[in-house]
């Protein structure tokens, strides 16, 4: 079975992942099949970029997406977009509206700094 999960990358103490589609059984950062955008936490609101019609393919073809990821699809609406698309609507239509989305979001590129531990 195929997910659509998070793979961690970036240094100590300052998290970037990385959404992949990868094989259920590999480890979280090993081996995937494409990768399908980035997140980075650490902005404020928090930085998401994603290849939406690779991502409705991989949904279509079963694939699962873990808990994490739903809930940043939900927060940016491409949850609720997939579902206008199984019930119809063309992909032009709804990649044009994620594309408006994702251009008036104002991200401030200034990541903030996670205190270490110590």
């Amino acid at each position: 079975m195929v997910r659509i999960r998070l793979r961690r990358i970036g240094l100590r103490h300052q998290p970037s992942y990385r959404i992949v589609a990868a094989d259920k059984e590999a480890p979280r950062d090993g081996r995937f099949l494409e990768i399908l955008g980035s997140y980075n936490p650490r902005t404020e609101p928090f930085t998401l970029e994603v290849d939406e019609a690779r991502v409705y393919h991989w949904l279509k073809v079963g694939a699962q997406p873990s808990e994490p990821v739903v809930m940043l699809f939900k927060s940016v609406g491409i949850m609720d977009r997939f579902e206008r698309l199984k019930a119809g609507e063309p992909e032009e239509k709804l990649l044009e509206e994620s594309k408006a989305y994702f251009e008036n979001r104002k991200v401030n590129p200034q990541t903030n700094v996670v205190p270490a531990k110590g």
